[in-house]
C-alpha cells in the first residue's frame, strides 16, 4: 500500500457518514504506480481500459519507474465527493529513449513500481476525484481519466523520454597534458536503407572483408538487423579510415559516418593500461543498475572503465508532453515535417514537462608523461616476446611510464604481469643480509656451484670465472653471483626476505589507482625454496612495475609506493631507512662500474646504478630464460623486462640503454 498524508475528510461522524475513502485513495496510488488497476472501484470505466491507456501513455518511457504516494484527501462542496491529491515521482535515470529508427523494439516494458527511490527526478502532483457508491464493496468509486496520470494528459496524449548522454571527459598526463580526448573517427558500416535486401549479405561480406572483420560474423548480424538499421563494422581513426573512403563508397550499402571517439594519441598508446570505449555491452547494462543504457559509449577495458562513472558524466533527460493525432488522420506523427506547411489540422507541437541539461564528466588525471611512454613503446614495437618498460619517479611515485610489448596481445605485462624477477631481486637479498649484519665489504664465498638439501645450484653460463672465490658483497652484487648470495641462507631467513622486499615496495598493499600487481614474497620458506627465492626464484613472483617500485626506492631512500592516478593514495610508512638505501646506491652503482651493466657507464647524464637479471621457467618442456634489468638514474627509476631471451644484460639491456639514451 502506498503511504502518504491524509486530511481530514470532514468534521464529525455518524451512522450516515460515508465509508473511509482512504483505502481507495491509497489503492488508487499503488494502481498508478503500477499501472494496474485491477480491483479498483473505476465506476463506468473498466481496468482493463485503464490499463490499456496507461501502458500507452507511458509506452515512450522506457525503463524509468515511477512512484506515487497520497499526498492529501479532502472533502469536496459536495459531502459525497473526496478529491484526493497524488505525489509522483519519475526515475528517469537508466532509462532507454524510445528505440531509433531501424532497430527493435523489446517485447515488454520493465513494469513501474511503488518502491521509493532515494531522489526522483521528476515529481509533480495529479488529482482525482472518489465519489460515494453503494453498489461497490468498498464504497466509493473513482473517476479515471489520463489526468490522473498527469494532470495534462488526455486521451490520445503520451508521455515520452529521451536521453543525451554527457561529453565523455579527457584523461590527462603527466603536467595536465591531455592524453584522451575526443578524436575524429569513421563509423563504418551498412545502411540497411541504402541496398536492396537480396544484396545486403554480399556488401556485408565485401566491405568486411575491406576493414578487416569477420565476414560470416558481420554478414549475420547484417541479415538479423531491421530493414531500416545501420549495421557497424568497425570505428576507425580518421587517418586509418581516410585511404578506404572511396573503396567503400564502391560498395552498396557500405558507409562511412563521421563521428568523434575518446581516443589517445595513437592506437597503441599505453592501451592495456588506459582502456578502450565502445557501445556498452549488454553485460555492462545489466550490471550497471540503470546508469548505463543501450546505445551508451562506455569505458570497456582499462582506465576507461574503472573511472566509467567520473569520465561519463551525467546524462541530459527529457520528457515530453506528445498530444493526440489528429482525429481525422490516424496516421499522421505526433510532429510535422520540419519543412510542412502550417495546418490547422497538424499535430501540436511536443510540449517539454521536464529537462535535465547533461552534465559533462571530470577529467582523470594521471602521472603518465606522453613523450616518455612514447618512447618506451617505440622501443619495445619489435620486441617479440611479451615485454615491458616501467618508469617511475622515485621523488613522488608517479609512475611515468608503463608500456607494454606487442608480444603481449593487449595484456598490461607492465603492471599485471607475474615473473620471477630473478638477480634483480639481489637488491631485496642484500638489503636482508645488509640487516642481519653483512656491509657491502663484507666477504662472501662465489663457488661455481652451491648445494642446499641434495640440490646444486650453479651460476649463469658465462659467469666470469675471475669473479669466483672469496669476494665482497659489493662483488657478488656487480658480477651477479648465485652462489654467493645462496650460501647465506642461513642468515637472512624467508621473513627476513619477505620483509625487506615490503621496505622496498615490492609485495606491498597500497593502491596504484589502477589494477597492479605489485609483487609476492611468501614469508615461510625452507631448504631449496628458501635458497630460491635468495636468487628470485622459486615462489618469488613480481611485475615490471613492482621492480621499477624496488629501483624507486633504492633512489628515493625510502619505500615508494608507485601511483598511476592523480591524487595519489596516502603512501604508507617508510620501512626503508635512508643510511639502507645508500649502501644499497652503491651496490647498485657497482654493477655499472665493475659488473654486468658496464654498457650503461656512457650513458650521458646523472650516474647510472643497476641490477641484472635472469630467471628460468619451463615452457613446452624446455628450460627458458626470463631476462630483466632495472637502473636508477637521477629522478627516474626503470624496470624492463622480455618474457623470453637471453640474459638479462644481452636481451634486456639494450633496451634499458636506449630508454636512458633518450
Amino acid at each position: 500500500m502506498a503511504g502518504g498524508v491524509l486530511v481530514a475528510t470532514a468534521a464529525g461522524c455518524s451512522s450516515d457518514d460515508p465509508p473511509d475513502a482512504t483505502p481507495v485513495a491509497e489503492q488508487l496510488a499503488d494502481a498508478v504506480a503500477s499501472g494496474d488497476f485491477t480491483g479498483v472501484p473505476l465506476g463506468d470505466a473498466g481496468a482493463e481500459d485503464a490499463n490499456a491507456a496507461v501502458e500507452a501513455m507511458v509506452a515512450g518511457m522506457g525503463a524509468a519507474t515511477r512512484t506515487v504516494t497520497v499526498a492529501d484527501l479532502a472533502q469536496t462542496d459536495d459531502e459525497n465527493t473526496r478529491e484526493v491529491t497524488l505525489d509522483v515521482g519519475w526515475d528517469l535515470d537508466g532509462s532507454a529513449a524510445s528505440p531509433a529508427e531501424g532497430t527493435e523494439t523489446p517485447a515488454e516494458t520493465p513494469a513501474a513500481t511503488s518502491a521509493t527511490p532515494d531522489t526522483p527526478d521528476w515529481t509533480y502532483q495529479t488529482t482525482a476525484t472518489l465519489r460515494v457508491a453503494d453498489d461497490t464493496e468498498a464504497g466509493w468509486t473513482v473517476d479515471w481519466s489520463p489526468a490522473v496520470l498527469h494532470p495534462q494528459l488526455t486521451d490520445g496524449a503520451t508521455l515520452d523520454l529521451s536521453r543525451t548522454q554527457a561529453p565523455r571527459a579527457d584523461i590527462l598526463g603527466a603536467g595536465g597534458a591531455v592524453v584522451v580526448t575526443e578524436r575524429p573517427v569513421y563509423r563504418i558500416g551498412i545502411d540497411k536503407t541504402r541496398v536492396d535486401a537480396a544484396l545486403a549479405p554480399a556488401s556485408a561480406a565485401s566491405l568486411a572483408e575491406l576493414v578487416g572483420v569477420d565476414p560470416a560474423g558481420f554478414t549475420e548480424r547484417v541479415q538479423g538487423a531491421g530493414e531500416r538499421a545501420f549495421v557497424d563494422a568497425i570505428t576507425l581513426r580518421e587517418g586509418d579510415a581516410a585511404p578506404l573512403l572511396d573503396q567503400i563508397a564502391a560498395i552498396e550499402g557500405a558507409v562511412a559516418i563521421d563521428d568523434t571517439l575518446a581516443l589517445a594519441p595513437t592506437r597503441d598508446f599505453a592501451r592495456p593500461v588506459l582502456g578502450t570505449v565502445g557501445d556498452a555491452t549488454a553485460e555492462l547494462v545489466e550490471e550497471s543498475g540503470g546508469r548505463i543504457v543501450a546505445g551508451d559509449v562506455v569505458g570497456l577495458s582499462g582506465l576507461q572503465a574503472q573511472y566509467d562513472e567520473q569520465l561519463g558524466g551525467t546524462p541530459g533527460l527529457a520528457v515530453e508532453l506528445v498530444p493526440p493525432a489528429p482525429a481525422d488522420d490516424p496516421t499522421a506523427t505526433a510532429s510535422p515535417a520540419a519543412d510542412a506547411p502550417a495546418d490547422e489540422s497538424a499535430p501540436a507541437e511536443p510540449e517539454v514537462l521536464f529537462e535535465r541539461e547533461p552534465v559533462a564528466g571530470t577529467p582523470l588525471a594521471t602521472t603518465l608523461d606522453i613523450d616518455l611512454q612514447t618512447r618506451a613503446e617505440t622501443i619495445l614495437a619489435d620486441v617479440g616476446p611479451a615485454s615491458a618498460i616501467v618508469a617511475v619517479q622515485p621523488s613522488t611515485g608517479a609512475v611515468l611510464a608503463a608500456a607494454s610489448g606487442p608480444g603481449g596481445e593487449g595484456y598490461s605485462t607492465a603492471t599485471l604481469g607475474q615473473y620471477a624477477p630473478g638477480s634483480t631481486f639481489k637488491v631485496v637479498t642484500s638489503l636482508a643480509l645488509l640487516r642481519a649484519g653483512l656491509t657491502a665489504e663484507s666477504t662472501v664465498p662465489c663457488t661455481p656451484t652451491v648445494t642446499v638439501d641434495g640440490r646444486a645450484f650453479e651460476n649463469y653460463d658465462d659467469y666470469p670465472s675471475g669473479a669466483l672465490g672469496d669476494i665482497t658483497l659489493r662483488q657478488a652484487v656487480a658480477n651477479s653471483c648465485n652462489t654467493a648470495f645462496i650460501s647465506q641462507n642461513g642468515v637472512a631467513d624467508q621473513a627476513a626476505l619477505a620483509q625487506a622486499a615490503a621496505s622496498l615496495g615490492l609485495g606491498a598493499e597500497y593502491q596504484a589507482g589502477a589494477p597492479a600487481f605489485l609483487g609476492a614474497v611468501p614469508a615461510e620458506a625452507d631448504g631449496t625454496a628458501h635458497a630460491a627465492s635468495m636468487i628470485g626464484q622459486g615462489e618469488v613472483l613480481a611485475s615490471p612495475l613492482a621492480m621499477a617500485t624496488v629501483a624507486a626506492s633504492v633512489a628515493a631512500g625510502h619505500t615508494v609506493a608507485p601511483t598511476l592516478v592523480d591524487p595519489p593514495a596516502a603512501a604508507p610508512e617508510s620501512t626503508l631507512t635512508a643510511d639502507e638505501a645508500a649502501v644499497l646506491q652503491d651496490l647498485m652503482r657497482a654493477v655499472v662500474e665493475d659488473g654486468s651493466g658496464a654498457f650503461l657507464g656512457d650513458v650521458p647524464g646523472d650516474p647510472v646504478g643497476a641490477k641484472t637479471g635472469t630467471a628460468e621457467y619451463e615452457a613446452d618442456g624446455e628450460v627458458r630464460l626470463h631476462a630483466w634489468m632495472i637502473a636508477t638514474q637521477g629522478d627516474l627509476a626503470v624496470a624492463v623486462f622480455v618474457e623470453d631471451g637471453e640474459s638479462g644484460s644481452r636481451t634486456a639491456g639494450p633496451l634499458l640503454e636506449a630508454f636512458l639514451g633518450g
